[in-house]
């Protein structure tokens, strides 16, 4: 099958250029097109003339040829003229005549009208071949009434769609080819360094047992974090399959931040980082798969710790709104510039790389846990001042999850 090939959007089209800036327009008929309207009216008028004279003399012949049908016209004549009190129709001239008339320009008018019709919809047409061509940006301009307006609107509407659909597999090609690009580069990096330790392990390129132990120790971590930087993968495409499970259930909130507390404690104070939960709420029951909010707690919280320079507290805050629990995750390390606020949540996205290179970390934490909370039917955003810098979190109570 041979593959359409599409004019650019935004291409430099004196065409389409004016139609972006044009306002609605009646349909201009060529003069070709009015030719051939003046023709069929003329046509038109000659047929009927030619009729309405068969017509007459045939009238003529019947009322000649037959007295009873004479006397049947002279008193259907008799009867209108007195109930219509007027003498108009007692004289087959002053009657027949402007009824032919009347009649015969009611035929030209719709002839006339239905050729019009016909050159309007033949322009439709030709203005959807150009559109065909590739030329997207396009729409048909015309001011129409009745069933071609509808036409005219639903072809531009499916125009519109057609784009639509365009950019968005676009951007998705964009995307796939962003991510092949990355992970590449990611794993491209751990992975010399492990190719080029053991290469040196593998030509004897070493002192002593020490420096092979070193040069390994140095292979390992580097493995570490190829697998990590999979694994994140693996997760990040997961959550965002529209058909991934959700295995929602009842649990109480506070008492799963009070875990992760916990959980965190312990590495939080070789940092001299206190983490703490503050909450009004002695409990809070609400329906959501735990096993994935705890992957983005843990995300949120190992960023603090890894990311959060000269921070001494790392605060997880909830409370009930409504229907929906409101979790924020907030250190006062250094603060995020506001320029990198609206990235965050982009995939392998850092606010530093230099510092990035430094830490490991695949940049896919924030990516996956927007994901998460999506898939509960809620939604995250961060915030950053000089006093904290938040993920705030807005949970439904009940279950609402994304379809």
């Amino acid at each position: 099958m041979v593959k359409k090939s599409f004019k650019p959007f935004g291409e430099s089209d004196t065409r389409l250029m004016q139609n972006k800036v044009e306002k609605k327009r009646r349909v201009t008929l060529t003069s070709k097109e009015i030719s051939e309207l003046i023709a069929e009216g003329i046509v038109t008028i000659i047929i009927l003339l030619l009729l309405n004279v068969a017509i007459m003399v045939v009238l003529t012949q019947m009322i000649e040829n037959s007295p009873n049908l004479s006397d049947a016209i002279y008193n259907s004549r008799n009867i209108f003229a007195q109930n219509f009190n007027t003498d108009i129709f007692l004289s087959a001239r002053n009657f027949l005549f402007p009824f032919f008339f009347v009649v015969d320009a009611l035929v030209v008018f719709w002839r006339l009208i239905r050729r019009y019709r016909q050159m309007q919809l033949r322009h439709i047409i030709n203005e959807l071949h150009y559109i065909a061509n590739g030329n997207y940006d396009y729409r048909i301009p015309f001011e129409l009434r009745g069933d071609l307006s509808k036409v005219v609107a639903s072809i531009n509407g499916l125009v519109d769609s057609t784009v639509a659909a365009i950019e968005d597999e676009r951007e998705i090609e964009k995307s796939k080819d962003e991510l092949i690009t990355n992970v590449s580069h990611d794993i491209r990096t751990p992975l010399t360094s492990i190719i080029g330790y053991l290469g040196l392990i593998e030509d004897g390129q070493y002192q002593s047992k020490e420096e092979v132990l070193k040069y390994t120790h140095i292979a390992y971590v580097k493995a570490k974090q190829m697998k990590s930087l999979v694994d994140d993968l693996f997760e990040y495409t997961k959550v965002r399959q529209p058909t991934v499970p959700v295995n929602a259930m009842s649990f109480d909130m506070v008492q799963l931040l009070e875990q992760l507390a916990a959980d965190f404690e312990l590495e939080a104070n070789k940092k001299n980082i206190q983490i703490s939960v503050e909450t009004s709420e002695n409990s809070l029951i609400m329906d959501g798969d735990t096993e994935k909010l705890v992957r983005v707690f843990n995300n949120l919280i190992t960023n603090a710790l890894k990311y959060g320079g000269r921070a001494t507290r790392i605060v997880m805050q909830l409370e009930k709104a409504n229907t929906e629990a409101i979790i924020t995750v907030k250190n006062n390390g250094v603060p995020i510039p506001r320029e990198s606020l609206d990235q965050l949540f982009d995939r392998f996205y850092r606010v530093d790389e230099s510092r990035s290179q430094e830490i490991s970390g695949t940049g896919l934490g924030l990516a996956i846990s927007q994901n998460i909370v999506n898939l509960h039917g809620g939604y995250i955003y961060a915030q950053s001042n000089k006093q904290w810098t938040s993920f705030i979190i807005h949970l439904p109570l009940k279950a609402n999850l994304a379809k």
